[in-house]
Order: structure tokens, then sequence, then C-alpha cells
């Protein structure tokens, strides 16, 4: 049966509307694939921008403690310094006061007598040397001849052995100084200095722990006393 133009026409748009659905159907199909993969890229994305946002801060904040660690270490090192100053300081000053007091003692003649006459025979001892120079302050040349003489006998009685001493009258010590003297071998190769500052400095150095201590308390830090 032959199919008329109606028949042809109807079959025509029901193969247009199917053919319209399955398009409408396969847009819809590829916009929400689209979608779907548009929200796993931004998802993706926003991922890696929020680790890297991360990581950045981590970054900074690991910097900023690092930098107020350093600063509090210098800070720390700073303050340090200047404890250890004020302290070099406060024994500076208590050696120049220490200096100031010896200067007192050359004033008392029978003092400074006494003392010259130990400084003499320490030195003839720690040269044990046959014959021997002594250097000394001019204005002390008396004083120094005089523990020389008392020295000699005392010498001589110990050791069982001659000594022979002569002052230098030509290069005294400077007249500036506390006091005290200076013993020379034959030669002058080897000297013993007794002047009363150099005394003073033996003593600081030897005694420089006990001092410390004295004035700062006890380093609980410190193991050793040297």
């Amino acid at each position: 049966m032959a199919l008329t133009d109606a028949d042809v026409k109807k079959q025509i748009k029901h193969m247009m509307g199917f053919i319209e659905q399955e398009a409408g159907e396969k847009v819809e199909e590829i916009d929400a694939k689209a979608e779907e993969e548009f929200n796993i890229e931004k998802g993706r994305l926003v991922q890696t921008q929020r680790v890297k946002i991360m990581q950045y801060y981590e970054k900074k904040e690991k910097q900023i403690e690092q930098h107020k660690k350093i600063k509090m270490s210098n800070l720390t090192n700073q303050a340090r310094l200047k404890v250890l100053t004020a302290r070099d300081n406060m024994i500076t000053d208590l050696l120049n006061e220490a200096r100031q007091r010896l200067a007192e003692i050359a004033k008392d003649p029978a003092s400074y007598s006494s003392l010259l006459e130990g400084l003499v025979l320490q030195g003839f001892y720690q040269l044990l040397e046959p014959k021997v120079t002594i250097r000394c302050r001019q204005q002390d040349v008396e004083m120094v001849q005089a523990a020389v003489n008392k020295n000699i006998h005392i010498y001589k009685e110990t050791l069982k052995s001659n000594i022979v001493v002569q002052i230098d009258q030509e290069r005294f010590l400077p007249s500036q100084i506390c006091g005290g003297i200076e013993v020379y071998n034959d030669n002058r190769k080897i000297k013993v200095s007794n002047t009363l500052e150099n005394r003073l400095e033996l003593m600081a150095q030897q005694m420089m722990p006990e001092i410390r201590v004295d004035l700062f308390g006890a380093n609980p830090n410190r193991r050793f006393m040297d």
C-alpha cells in the first residue's frame, strides 16, 4: 500500500523529533560531562593552590621563627657581653685601686724597707747566680743597699754559696712606678721582676678565680678553677 504525502510527512516529522530528542540528550550529556570535568579540574587547581599557599606560609612561619631565634641569640650575646665587660671593668677598677694603695706602701719607710728585704732575698733565690745586678728607683737606692747587705749573709748561710751583688747606678727603674726591684744575672739575659706592679699582676693572675667568685659568686657552669 503506497504511502500518501501525509503519511510521509508524518514519518519525517516523527524521525526529526526523534533526532532532535537524541541530539538534545546528547547535548545534555556533553554539558553534564563538561561540567563534571570542569568541577574536577577546578577542585584540583584549588587544592594545588591551597597546598602552595600552605607551603608558602609554613615557610614564612619557619623564617619568622628562625629570625626570632637569631635575634634572641644576638640579644642574649649582647647582654652577656655587657655583663662580661662590666665585670672586667670592675676588676680593672679593683686592680687600679690596688695599685694606688701600693704607692702608699713606699711612703712608709719601715714597711717598705721590710718589703724590699723580702723581694731582694727572693730574687737571690730565684736566680741562684754567683753574681747579680739589681735595678731600682733612684730614690730607693739607700734602702735597697741596706736590704742587700742584710740578705747577702742570709743567702750565704742558707746555700753555703757566695754571691756578689751590685746596684745599677746608671739605669734606674722609672720613678713613677710604685716601687720594688729587678734582679739580673751577670750577663743580664735572665731577669726576675720583683717590682710592686709585677707582683700585683702575678698575684692577680693566680687569684683571679677566687677574685671572680668573691665579686660575682660561683659560676654553676664552671667545672674547673684555673
